[in-house]
């Protein structure tokens, strides 16, 4: 497959394909033996940094090595934001059910937008607005319903994929205004490696079966290193609210696969709260698509 001659139709394909590969996660923890918490994240993390580490030298040989040096302080804070949401991600995804966590990482783009405003000065539209408000409304919906039920370090946990998201998107846009681009393809790489180093030692002892293995390295190869690289790949041939349209796909594909394959019913709440999270998303993304037309 030759990426760099990627059309916009084949784009389009592919990030579907990605969102569908993303979506796995949930159903797949959940055929789990014995493998918990951050033994899960460490051996997830670890199949992702192998498969990153013998494919990115075939996709971007000696540049790699030189965009690792060139990077700088914003290459290394963006690896340490995927980390953050490598790790984050799957032990929410062990704490509360699989469709909470999908819907609140979709507050990505929101908290996005507040951080840019905060911090490098970008104008807020009164659409985006709305749609933060209406977000809001969904996940206090989404939660409140279910705040006895739910543990809270999960909820805490899981809000932390969409604020490192976030950030990360800010520091990458900050440094480029400076004049220095961000790799994300290496800084994927860095946030898978600084995930192992750190949940190593918190993985301590290792309970995982065969059996667990097998769908960890699923999870590591299929699930993260494979769409990580796809995703890079066709953000440079879609627009900005393509991509998050499309993204939006995995919540869909998350809570349908894990109540298909995991007999996961999300609860009433969730779907009302979720659908209200992703017509506000879709709204506004829509909305500034056409002034963008």
């Amino acid at each position: 497959m030759n990426m760099s001659a990627l059309t916009h139709g084949r784009a389009v394909f592919w990030m579907v394909v990605v969102t569908f590969l993303w979506s796995i996660a949930g159903v797949v923890t959940r055929h789990l033996d014995q493998a918990r918490s951050f033994e899960v994240t460490f051996w997830r993390s670890f199949f992702m940094l192998a498969a990153l580490c013998l494919a990115l030298p075939l996709l971007q040989g000696r540049a790699l090595l030189g965009n690792l040096r060139k990077g700088g302080r914003a290459l290394w804070i963006s690896g340490l934001c995927w980390s953050v949401m490598l790790t984050a991600f799957m032990v929410a995804i062990l704490l509360i059910p699989v469709a909470s966590v999908l819907v609140t990482m979709a507050l990505g783009p929101l908290f996005t937008a507040l951080l840019a405003r905060i911090f490098i000065g970008h104008h807020i539209a009164p659409r985006t607005w709305g749609a933060i408000v209406m977000a809001g409304a969904g996940i206090a919906w989404m939660y409140g319903s279910e705040v006895s039920a739910l543990s809270l370090v999960g909820v805490l946990v899981a809000l932390c994929v969409p604020v490192a998201a976030a950030v990360n998107w800010v520091v990458v846009q900050s440094s480029q205004r400076h004049g220095q681009a961000v790799d994300l393809v290496p800084a994927v790489l860095l946030g898978a490696l600084i995930s192992v180093l750190v949940t190593l030692p918190l993985a301590f002892p290792f309970e995982a079966t065969a059996h667990d293995l097998w769908l960890l390295a699923l999870l590591g190869v299929v699930q993260l290193a494979i769409p990580c690289v796809l995703v890079v790949y066709c953000a440079r041939v879609l627009k900005a609210p393509e991509v998050a349209l499309l993204g939006l796909l995995e919540v869909i594909f998350g809570i349908l696969l894990a109540w298909a394959g995991a007999g996961e019913r999300p609860a009433p709440a969730v779907l009302m709260g979720g659908a209200l999270v992703i017509g506000a998303l879709v709204a506004n993304e829509l909305l500034g698509w056409k002034e963008q037309q």
